[in-house]
């Protein structure tokens, strides 16, 4: 099935730039451009893309506030962050919102398009080379302390779902966490969901940002 993607993007060469690679690539199609945080809001509800890769600097609206629109518009769109930056403040601002991952503007074609696939599946999307250090850097500014309405959320957790959490958080996928526990992957499967449903979440990017801001893994 093709994944159609939205790029907003307020330069225009990296909007062109980003639609070019990816409808280089066979199993991906770009269905529109937004030059901005509103037009991309309106795209999505006119071309229900599978995917929007986002830009979080730009006019009349930034890419956090779409994200977040986008999200309770509840339109089944996944939102990929673009960023210049690997420590961008404002990233862990957007995942907190509801983006399902970031990706450095200066990742290759093909990183580009393993993202995009990659999200539009329901995976988490956090650059490999510092998905841990930005979680953890912006976790540590946003949770100063852990409110009670997290620690019941916690609470309401088994102890396996506390521990798949946790290496969710740590970055690992549903295969290296059933290698890890000793069980097979659809058991982890089954825990993902089930605590994605206790915990009121949407994804696993949401997930590991909770379990963060919980302090369920020590940030470093």
């Amino acid at each position: 099935m093709t994944i159609r993607v939205l790029v907003a993007d307020d330069q225009s060469m990296v909007r062109e730039g980003f639609s070019v690679l990816l409808n280089a690539m066979p199993d991906i199609e770009v269905a529109g451009e937004a030059v901005n945080g509103r037009e991309a809001v309106d795209r999505v509800a006119e071309l229900r893309p599978d995917v929007v890769l986002m830009d979080i600097r730009m006019p009349e609206m930034n890419g956090i506030e779409a994200t977040r629109a986008i999200v309770a518009s509840d339109a089944g769109t996944k939102v990929l962050v673009l960023t210049t930056f690997d420590l961008d403040e404002y990233v862990y601002e957007a995942l907190r919102a509801g983006a399902s991952g970031f990706l450095l503007k200066d990742a290759s074609a093909r990183q580009l398009a393993d993202g995009v696939r990659l999200v539009a599946d329901g995976e988490a999307l956090l650059a490999p080379t510092v998905t841990k250090r930005l979680i953890a850097e912006f976790s540590k500014l946003a949770a100063t302390g852990v409110k009670a309405p997290v620690q019941a959320r916690v609470g309401d957790l088994t102890e396996r779902e506390t521990e798949v959490l946790v290496l969710v958080a740590q970055g690992l996928s549903n295969g290296e966490i059933a290698e890890h526990l000793v069980v097979a992957e659809s058991t982890v499967k089954t825990h993902v969901s089930r605590v994605l449903v206790k915990l009121g979440l949407r994804d696993r990017t949401q997930a590991a940002v909770f379990a963060y801001e919980a302090r369920l893994v020590t940030p470093g």
